[in-house]
């Protein structure tokens, strides 16, 4: 039983080293787009479906058309509850876009 322990120990003060594992780099997009209007809600949502990150600007289009601005939001906005993603509005007239796997900080 002695020999055992003394065995135990000997294993915990030993070093194991571990070969780093080889994975093919996943690499995110990020897409810069513009939304003309409520047909774009649909390829922003894709582009989302697919993986990318969508920084969208949407200031001409809110001064060009108010009400069709708030329509594709709201669509934005159903996809995104929908799917599960983050959306964001920023000051300088762009939205944040991103699949489930990322967050907005809000700090």
């Amino acid at each position: 039983m002695l020999d055992k322990i003394k065995e135990l120990l000997k294993r915990k003060e030993e070093f194991i080293e571990f070969e780093p594992e080889e994975k093919g780099e996943e690499k995110v997009t990020i897409r810069m787009e513009k939304l003309g209007g409520i047909v774009d809600a649909d390829r922003i949502a894709r582009l989302l479906l697919e993986g990318n990150i969508v920084f969208l600007n949407i200031r001409d289009l809110q001064k060009r058309d108010f009400g069709q601005f708030q329509n594709s939001v709201e669509k934005l906005k159903r996809y995104s509850n929908q799917y599960g993603w983050d959306i964001a509005a920023t000051d300088d007239g762009y939205l944040l876009l991103t699949p489930r796997f990322a967050r907005i900080s809000r700090e």
